[in-house]
């Protein structure tokens, strides 16, 4: 089957944000935190791709918001797209410290080793009176490219078009690096990283380079949810953020990058809806929907498309079998 050209894969992302402009404000709120969430995710999948999944992405997710917060506030920097650089800036950088350490663990261990880091970061946060403590500080309204938003829908709106699109494109990046020598040496290292070693490559490296691709999502993200919230505390870091993450992960699967957005679009919704009407027991719906998708769908809701478009190619592939035999006839 015919692979989508990435030049084509922005014609969804820039609809996505011209459609901003119709959704209620309320619904534009919940899309930047569906979209902030997915970028962590899609971070998630990638590192998933080697076999190992991170329980704490949270302390990447707020090292990204804190160094947005602090250099914003000591440099005076406001513009959205700065931030959200910085944002992945620190947090690639973070990546690149703590990766080389854990990619030598797999399994269970990568994950909790992770977690591990994560609450350690959280209890320095809570002790850190510098960085506010437990109560942690705010910061001011983006701006975007020197214009300041007062009405607040316009405000919104322009999070909301600079998340989006930045998830895309961040989209098709992981789409074009799934594709890629690399990304199917990932799906290697998954299967059997001892025979990748046998192959010269380093089993090591690609879970590096991976774990600092998806550092790098997760401190932009940060800086989305820093800016969407307009406050930073250390539940950024804490171990239910992560799991979050990884629920919207898990949702999703590994074959699709598309089901990452739906699948964090579909948790904000089930999770706002749920808080709505039944604000005492939404945790249990959310636990319901997570245990139909893993008993219905244990392949993610990415496994919906990729079996049909598997099924099309079967099909095709045997109509072409069945014609051959009948010219050889």
């Amino acid at each position: 089957m015919r692979q989508v050209h990435p030049l084509v894969m922005l014609v969804p992302v820039i609809a996505a944000t011209l459609f901003g402009r119709v959704l209620p404000t309320w619904t534009l709120s919940l899309a930047t935190i569906a979209a902030s969430n997915a970028l962590v995710a899609l971070g998630i999948v990638v590192l998933a791709r080697t076999g190992n999944v991170s329980f704490g992405q949270g302390l990447v997710f707020a090292a990204g918001g804190y160094g947005v917060a602090l250099i914003a506030n000591s440099w005076g920097i406001t513009d959205a797209v700065a931030q959200m650089l910085i944002g992945a800036v620190c947090g690639g950088l973070l990546g690149l410290a703590i990766g080389p350490l854990i990619s030598r663990y797999s399994g269970i261990f990568f994950g909790m080793l992770t977690l591990a880091l994560s609450m350690v970061f959280y209890g320095a946060l809570v002790k850190t009176t510098v960085l506010g403590g437990s109560d942690g500080f705010n910061v001011v309204r983006p701006s975007l490219f020197g214009i300041s938003f007062v009405d607040p829908r316009e405000a919104d709106f322009m999070l909301y078009a600079v998340s989006v699109v930045t998830t895309g494109l961040a989209g098709i990046a992981a789409t074009v690096l799934f594709r890629s020598e690399f990304g199917l040496a990932s799906l290697a290292v998954r299967e059997n990283n001892l025979r990748v070693e046998y192959l010269g490559i380093s089993a090591n490296r690609i879970i590096t380079i991976n774990f600092v691709i998806a550092a790098v999502f997760a401190g932009a993200s940060g800086a989305f949810a820093l800016m969407a919230q307009r406050h930073i505390d250390p539940q950024f870091a804490y171990w239910t953020t992560s799991g979050e993450f990884v629920f919207v992960a898990v949702l999703a699967g590994y074959q699709s990058v598309v089901a990452v957005f739906v699948a964090s679009l579909a948790l904000e919704l089930v999770r706002s809806f749920s808080n709505l009407y039944l604000p005492n027991t939404w945790q249990l719906v959310l636990g319901v929907f997570l245990l139909a998708v893993i008993l219905f769908l244990p392949r993610g809701i990415g496994s919906l498309w990729t079996r049909e478009r598997r099924k099309r190619g079967e099909s095709s592939a045997a109509t072409s079998a069945a014609a051959e035999e009948g010219i050889a006839s």
